[in-house]
């Protein structure tokens, strides 16, 4: 007799049903393609070892799970970004869950409202050590936010067409134009009260040090005035190094969220003929950045 999973209200496997047979079984009407991606993409917690290439595979599915209904709602053209929201958001419970990291988090006060009560838009810009880093800063963060990433991504089946309809940032640093085209891309998204995460490092890590900054993000943040929300990521390169494919189970995470840096006074430098004052954010943010790791 065919069997099948059952899970309590955490989601982690408590034991086996036998199935009733054909004959006992209730018809059903047919389900939205979208609602069985979501069945689909339910957390389900793997027996298998510390380290494993099943659940990198099983996180990678994940991603898999909410692009495909994002390109199909897009093609109907009843995308939103509401939508997207709610999938990055389902997407980077599921992946933690699965992992079963420990994400512990410190400075959320940092995240306050600004005048008037209104949620502030910053850059976020933290340090970038594995593929992890991604569902761990959309868990902690939210889903309202969108990351710059390098046009390669774009490029991916499915995966790539999805980022693109969610409003994801392409970056193609060796076109200045398209480059530019993207930061007023980032501009418009801030001014719309989205976060805009960027790695500032480029790429990840393979020692957990900081590699030396670009300047992109901080040249969109001073053209906006917008708050950078400096963040320190620790752990994720235990889950899943730099290069990595086996994913370690039960790694402890943390994220420091530190005081927001103001960038209306390097811009007000910057205009005023100081040539360091960038190369000064830079600097402040690096720090920050660096104090937690």
């Amino acid at each position: 007799m065919r069997t099948r999973r059952r899970r309590d209200g955490t989601g982690v496997f408590c034991g086996f049903q036998a199935r009733p047979p054909n004959k006992a079984r209730t018809k059903t009407k047919t389900q939205d393609p979208q609602d069985l991606w979501q069945a689909a993409a339910s957390p389900v917690l793997l027996p298998s070892p510390r380290r494993s290439l099943l659940l990198s595979v099983r996180n990678a599915y994940e991603a898999l799970a909410v692009s495909a209904p994002t390109v199909v709602d897009a093609a109907r053209g009843r995308l939103t970004m509401q939508q997207c929201d709610t999938r990055l958001e389902r997407f980077a419970a599921h992946v933690v869950a699965n992992a079963e990291m420990d994400v512990v988090v410190r400075g959320r006060e940092h995240l306050a409202s600004g005048a008037g009560g209104q949620r502030r838009a910053f850059v976020v810009m933290s340090n970038h050590q594995s593929h992890y880093d991604v569902p761990v800063l959309y868990s902690v963060l939210g889903g309202n936010m969108r990351m710059v990433a390098k046009k390669e991504l774009f490029s991916l089946p499915i995966f790539g067409r999805a980022i693109r309809d969610a409003g994801m940032i392409e970056v193609d640093r060796g076109d200045r134009a398209r480059a530019i085209a993207s930061l007023g891309t980032a501009k418009k998204q801030l001014a719309a009260g989205t976060n805009i995460w960027i790695a500032p490092e480029g790429t990840r890590s393979e020692t957990g040090e900081l590699l030396p900054f670009k300047k992109g993000g901080f040249v969109l943040a001073l053209d906006m005035e917008a708050p950078i929300l400096p963040v320190t990521v620790r752990g994720t390169r235990d889950a899943l190094p730099s290069h990595g494919m086996l994913t370690r189970r039960g790694v402890r995470v943390e994220v420091t969220l530190h005081a927001p840096v103001e960038t209306a006074r390097f811009a007000a430098a910057a205009r005023g003929g100081d040539k360091t004052a960038r190369d000064q954010l830079i600097d402040e943010v690096r720090r920050a950045i660096a104090s937690a790791l």
